[in-house]
């Protein structure tokens, strides 16, 4: 990345997001199919991809649609239902 991900606006941060994303996928199906030549490549574009999403979340910014979300936290003990 030249430039700085604090320097982006929102919109090219979500642009380069989906390209990273992109990018991981390919490199993944490439690893798979023993086609990869630089696995450390993989590790970089998780790195480019953890940065992007930690300055949307320090920009307030919510989560893009598709990513899990976490659910409800349940209460330690009996796990409903009867014994």
């Amino acid at each position: 990345m030249a430039e700085s991900v604090h320097d982006l606006s929102e919109a090219d941060i979500q642009k380069r997001l989906g390209d990273a994303r992109q990018e991981l996928f390919t490199l993944r199906l490439a690893r798979t199919s023993g086609k990869l030549t630089n696995p450390a490549k993989i590790a970089d574009t998780r790195r480019v991809v953890a940065r992007l999403l930690t300055e949307l979340r320090a920009r307030g910014i919510a989560a893009p649609v598709g990513l899990p979300q976490a659910g409800p936290v349940r209460p330690a003990g009996r796990r409903g239902g009867r014994r």
